[in-house]
């Protein structure tokens, strides 16, 4: 009996180890995972930090470019528009100088004061193509107060000056031929363009002060060369016959004085002489003073031409 029981615990035993054995087989082995060394602990944990680092900072670097560029596209204009000067269109919108008359005596302030800023001359030459009668004859009258303190002003504005002589008012043709006056010795040649614009003067039925300054013109235009004095003696010719009994004919004779002291040809010498002769002779007072200077005149040698 105890021999059994001793063979009985064997074969427990014995079924027992193959039983764990036949378990161990089915089942696969574990490995326990490596131990890492502390030098690879110190590199994972620097690699760790830095991507957390990333991923934090990212968002913060993004919101800081966005804000930058923001403020940039805010500023950039500003910039400009204070360093960008006006365009030439702004500038030409910008009102011009307005020039108030009150009455003709203030041509001489306002004559002054174009003399010293050209923008006042520049507009008093404007306003002789404006619709207002009075702001025409006014500047006019200006114009010729500063032709005869400063004809070189004008010398740039002489087209527009000439055109002025066909208005209707006689008081805007007289003071421009006045101012003209002034500038025929600096430039003759701009000068003959206006003689159309004398010749109508001098017809005005109207005014014997337009007609007075037609003379004028007409006279120192002349006085200039033979070839001038030929071309404006037919017309001064007539104004000495139509306007002999006028008010203003004394004062046309002092023109006429003027004329035959300047550079006439030999042939406008003589028609002139015969023109005032009979006044020299037969008339009395400023009238006969006046024509025998003339004729005193016309009588010397003359270094004029004839044809």
């Amino acid at each position: 009996m105890a021999e059994d029981k001793t063979l009985n615990a064997l074969d427990a035993i014995e079924n027992g180890a193959k039983l764990k054995k036949t378990v161990s087989e089915k089942s696969p082995a574990v490995k326990p995972a490596p131990t890492k060394t502390a030098s690879e602990k110190s590199t994972s944990e620097k690699t760790a930090s830095k991507k957390t680092l990333t991923t934090k900072d990212a968002p913060a670097k993004a919101t800081a470019t966005n804000t930058i560029s923001a403020k940039e596209a805010k500023l950039a204009p500003t910039k400009t528009a204070t360093k960008t000067a006006p365009s030439k269109e702004a500038t030409a919108k910008q009102p011009s100088k307005k020039i108030l008359f009150d009455s003709n005596e203030d041509r001489f302030t306002v004559a002054n004061q174009a003399a010293e800023d050209p923008d006042v001359l520049h507009q008093l030459v404007e306003n002789l193509s404006t619709d207002a009668r009075r702001m025409r004859q006014f500047s006019a009258g200006a114009l010729a107060v500063l032709a005869d303190l400063h004809p070189d002003m004008l010398l740039p504005y002489c087209e527009q000056l000439i055109d002025a002589l066909h208005r209707p008012e006689a008081q805007t043709r007289w003071e421009i031929l006045e101012a003209l006056i002034s500038i025929i010795p600096l430039n003759p040649d701009v000068s003959f363009k206006a003689v159309a614009g004398a010749e109508a003067s001098l017809y005005d039925e109207d005014s014997g002060t337009a007609r007075l300054s037609a003379v004028r013109f007409l006279a120192t235009y002349g006085a200039i060369d033979d070839k001038h004095s030929e071309e404006v003696w037919p017309l001064l010719d007539e104004a000495i016959q139509c306007y002999h009994g006028d008010p203003e004919f004394q004062e046309m004779l002092v023109a006429i004085i003027g004329f035959a002291s300047g550079q006439l040809s030999q042939d406008v010498r003589k028609a002139l002489l015969e023109r005032v002769r009979f006044d020299a002779e037969t008339g009395k007072g400023l009238l006969q003073r006046r024509t025998e200077q003339i004729v005193e005149l016309c009588s010397a040698s003359g270094t004029g031409k004839s044809k």
